[in-house]
């Protein structure tokens, strides 16, 4: 390959990887690309659920992947059958991501005592 020739090939190669790269960093508006393991779930207490809108209030401690303080807030769910495996009072752990500018719940489980 001539030189000139593999000169493009890399900078379009590196362009690539950087385009890639920025636009993974940018915490833009698609899914997340976190997963849900038990070392990034977040304890919580279940302080309402609203099946009809979709939306669970939650007294959460702190949220690593969202940099969040520990608070009382409302989220939507991602599906609203997660609202179907818990009720008020439950203390539970979840995983929370802001999806199209929305902070929504991933995934709930009840703690098991």
């Amino acid at each position: 390959m001539p030189m000139k020739a593999q000169t493009l090939a890399l900078s379009l190669a590196l362009l690539l990887g950087v385009g890639h790269a920025l636009a993974q960093s940018q915490g833009s508006d698609h899914d997340s690309h976190h997963t849900t393991n038990a070392s990034n779930m977040t304890e919580a207490e279940v302080r309402k659920v609203d099946k009809a809108a979709k939306k669970i209030t939650l007294k959460h401690g702190e949220i690593k992947n969202l940099d969040m303080p520990p608070m009382t807030m409302v989220f939507q769910v991602k599906d609203a059958a997660l609202l179907d495996q818990v009720q008020t009072g439950d203390k539970v752990r979840f995983t929370a991501d802001k999806l199209n500018g929305a902070y929504r719940v991933l995934s709930i489980e009840p703690v098991k005592n």
